[in-house]
C-alpha cells in the first residue's frame, strides 16, 4: 500500500506547490482513512512564531483531497465548496501528523474530516471538507 500511495505523493510533490512545501510522508492507510506526517517550515509561521492558521487549513485540504483522489484511483478530484476549520491549539515549526477520514461520499458531493496533531499527539485543528466530485484526467 505504501508504494501505491507514494506514487500519488510524488505526483503531488512534483505538480503542486504545497506538495513540496509540506514534505508529506506516508504513515497509514485503510479504506476511508489516511494518515500522513507533514512538516511546517519557517515560511509557514506568523510573526508570533506559530504556524499561520491558513497553512494548517492548507495541509488539511491537501490530506483530505489526497485520500479522495487515491480512493478514486485518480478518476476524480474534490472541487472544494466549503472548508470549515476549528483551531484547538497552536502548532510550531516542525513535524505534524495529518489524518483524513471520509464521512460521506455521494454521487456528486463528498464530505471528509481532517485532523492535525502536534508532536505530542494532541489535536491542533479539525477540518470539515465538503466538495463537488469532479472527473479527473490524472495520470501518473
Amino acid at each position: 500500500m505504501r508504494n501505491d500511495f507514494n506514487q500519488y505523493l510524488n505526483y503531488h510533490k512534483t505538480n503542486g506547490g504545497t506538495g513540496r512545501l509540506f514534505k508529506f510522508q506516508f504513515i497509514d492507510y485503510s479504506e476511508g482513512y489516511l494518515k500522513l506526517k507533514g512538516e511546517f517550515s519557517s515560511e509557514t509561521l506568523n510573526p508570533s512564531g506559530t504556524v499561520q492558521g491558513g497553512q494548517m487549513n492548507s495541509m488539511l485540504d491537501d490530506v483530505t483531497s489526497l485520500l479522495f483522489i487515491f480512493e478514486s484511483q485518480g478518476r476524480h478530484y474534490p472541487n472544494s465548496t466549503n472548508l470549515h476549520t476549528i483551531h484547538h491549539r497552536p502548532l510550531f515549526e516542525g513535524e505534524a501528523i495529518a489524518t483524513a477520514e471520509i464521512i460521506k461520499k455521494g454521487k456528486n458531493i463528498v464530505t471528509i474530516k481532517g485532523e492535525l496533531f502536534n508532536t505530542e499527539e494532541k489535536l491542533s485543528a479539525t477540518l470539515l471538507h465538503t466538495a463537488m466530485i469532479m472527473d479527473s484526467n490524472f495520470k501518473m
